[in-house]
């Protein structure tokens, strides 16, 4: 079985910090690969600056071009919206049954987890590896045995930072790789 991690969000856009903390997870779960599962458009997210689906693919595609074990899908934009991460890994287990897949997700939506769609038989099926969020620490001996927590160095940098820079016509030098950065200003992004 190849060990895929899932790691979904919006990467509005991609940045250092995801692909950091991506790198840190492939090691401390013993991960053969990670997939960054880029969210489609939610037409009913308030937040207008949700840049189209596509172009949020392309950026990650770009900067994780380096990375052999990191990879992009846009898998959940071919699901019926709005996707359930219960039904995302029903449908990636049907399609890879070659592959193990460990749900990537961060402390703050460990603590919202029991409200998800089928929390308790993600818990039932999946492996869960919760990354630490420094506004939602966790004990571990809370934790049920399938579900590990990472010790992972987090960097301080988020996409809403990055869109309010480059709205203020600011320099995103360092926040997002170099090729992303010039996608960014070649689109005029979040301007």
């Amino acid at each position: 079985m190849i060990k895929t991690g899932l790691f979904g969000g919006s990467f509005n856009p991609i940045h250092i910090g995801h692909i950091h903390l991506a790198r840190q997870l492939l090691r401390a779960a013993r991960l053969d690969e990670v997939w960054f599962l880029v969210s489609p458009q939610n037409p009913l997210k308030q937040d207008m600056r949700l840049a189209p689906e596509q172009q949020r693919l392309e950026m990650a595609q770009i900067a994780l071009r380096r990375y052999k074990r990191l990879k992009v899908s846009d898998f959940e934009f071919h699901l019926p919206r709005p996707s359930y991460t219960w039904t995302t890994l029903q449908a990636l287990s049907q399609q890879y049954p070659d592959r193990e897949f460990t749900l990537l997700i961060g402390g703050d939506n460990w603590e919202r987890f029991p409200q998800w769609y089928r929390h308790d038989d993600i818990l039932a099926a999946y492996h869960i590896a919760v990354y630490p969020r420094v506004d939602a620490p966790i004990d571990p001996a809370t934790l049920p045995p399938n579900v590990l927590l990472v010790k992972a160095e987090t960097v301080d940098v988020s996409s809403t930072q990055i869109r309010e820079r480059l709205r203020n016509h600011q320099s995103v030098a360092g926040l997002v790789p170099a090729s992303v950065e010039r996608y960014l200003i070649r689109e005029k992004m979040y301007l």
